[in-house]
């Protein structure tokens, strides 16, 4: 068994991320029975003495045969009738599956808006950490009732990355309607699967924008290939498996593709400044001040900024960027947008002395060496 199997296996803390497609039927609605297999895996690992938080899409899904839809629709406002009535199908089913094991569900409703908040990001952390202390299975899903982008174009993989770093989790199971990542379409008969990735390189070339067979849910193995590798490089494993498979994979995870960390575990605080906050500007650094900051760790002072883009105000976060646009790192910034033209490449002899300090503090900034 790998290193990273062997972690994932023996995770204290484990998030699981399971897809609409695995849970409902191809005409919309649950599926009891692959629900229920779910529930088994869980509760076996439970039972073994390990935590886990269970990501689970399926809302909108399970709400189209109760409202008489054919397929899944397009326009925003049936999308969140369908997740009204699909929230609560999917909630009160998992309550009574994990209720044969006398285990207690949580459901945790949750937008975009809850993790780039900075306020709102920590109020999640404490409320699924007291759910697990009090021995609860957190369930958590999109609140697709009131989201908007995340709707049209989001899905649950990079919110289970989000969740996994959240709660501190040992491991991340992405289960999927495919038994792991290939080098081509798995449908192809050439079509080979990738057992380990140990870094980037091992996944360059990969083809993952083929579209999925069902139809039922957003995500991709696009999206689950983004989110294995932002947890990876947050120093935490990876398993992506198929969610027929699920009992294995939270087993001895002997199944699917393992993905090694590839990168430090990060503080809460630097977590959320470099995957969850939104950023509001960019400011473009000349390549000396990029060597200070991505390399050296050293802060953003004006006469390194070679541009400015966007409105922001002090205290926002912003990307930082060389000068060909490629983001190099993200930070706080402490002046508002209009400040900062005037000040664009003068070194702190030149500045006023109420500018003088700098323009990103290195306590306030995060360096992005896999983001390309």
């Amino acid at each position: 068994m790998s290193e990273t199997r062997h972690a994932v296996a023996g995770a204290r803390c484990i998030v699981v991320k399971v897809g609409s497609s695995s849970l409902t039927t191809a005409a919309g609605g649950l599926d009891g029975g692959r629900l229920d297999r779910l529930v088994d895996a869980v509760a076996s690992r439970r039972g073994s003495g390990g935590q886990v938080v269970l990501v689970s899409s399926g809302a909108i899904a399970a709400g189209l045969a109760p409202l008489g839809l054919r397929r899944r629709p397009r326009d925003l406002a049936s999308q969140q009738a369908a997740a009204s009535v699909g929230q609560l199908a999917l909630a009160h089913a998992y309550a009574a599956s994990f209720a044969r094991y006398d285990l207690t569900v949580g459901q945790v409703l949750l937008t975009a808006d809850d993790v780039a908040r900075r306020a709102h990001y920590r109020n999640a952390q404490r409320t699924l950490s007291r759910l697990l202390s009090l021995g609860v299975v957190p369930v958590v899903n999109e609140n697709d009732t009131v989201a908007t982008d995340e709707i049209r174009f989001g899905d649950n993989d990079r919110l289970a990355a989000l969740v996994a770093h959240l709660v501190r989790a040992d491991g991340l199971i992405l289960l999927s309607d495919v038994d792991g990542l290939y080098d081509g379409d798995p449908r192809g008969r050439d079509a080979r699967r990738i057992a380990e990735v140990a870094n980037d390189v091992d996944v360059d070339g990969v083809n993952v924008h083929s579209p999925g067979a069902s139809g039922i849910g957003t995500g991709g193995m696009a999206s689950k290939l983004a989110a294995a590798r932002l947890a990876a490089s947050a120093g935490i494993p990876v398993l992506l498996a198929g969610a027929a498979d699920a009992a294995r994979a939270l087993g001895t995870a002997e199944v699917g593709t393992a993905f090694a960390v590839t990168g430090a575990r990060l503080s809460a605080r630097r977590f959320w400044l470099a995957h969850a906050a939104d950023a509001t500007g960019r400011l473009r650094l000349d390549d000396g001040a990029v060597a200070a900051v991505a390399r050296d760790r050293r802060s953003l002072l004006a006469a390194g900024i070679a541009g400015v883009d966007g409105i922001f105000d002090a205290g926002d976060v912003v990307e930082l960027t060389d000068l060909t646009g490629r983001v190099v790192a993200r930070g706080v910034v402490a002046y508002d947008a209009a400040e900062l033209p005037d000040m664009i490449g003068r070194s702190s002899q030149q500045l006023a002395p109420e500018r003088r300090r700098e323009v990103v503090h290195a306590d306030d900034l995060v360096p992005l060496p896999y983001r390309r």
